[in-house]
């Protein structure tokens, strides 16, 4: 089944990602072989994921969430819904 998952890495920063088979490439990443962002990064730990049936579906919600605030992904690792809305907001300073 295709994936769109979510690591923290060392640093504190978040990769987001798509996949047909989940453990093999949190394998990969936790190796060394997985993306040249996460790569730099290790250890990376999976704090989120979504199944889909087809993997464009992945893709299309991987993109989406790569997009989003740190704030909004951490709530939606975290299953904060509340705070998914303030995370959405711009600060206006």
């Amino acid at each position: 089944m295709p994936f769109m998952y979510m690591l923290r890495c060392a640093d504190g920063t978040t990769y987001v990602g798509s996949t047909v088979d989940l453990d093999r490439r949190l394998a990969q990443h936790s190796a060394g072989e997985g993306a040249d962002y996460t790569r730099r990064r290790l250890p990376v730990e999976l704090i989120y994921f979504e199944e889909y049936s087809r993997i464009d579906d992945a893709f299309t919600r991987e993109k989406q969430v790569q997009n989003w605030s740190r704030a909004k992904r951490l709530a939606l690792a975290a299953d904060d819904l509340d705070a998914l809305g303030p995370a959405s907001r711009k600060r206006w300073v």
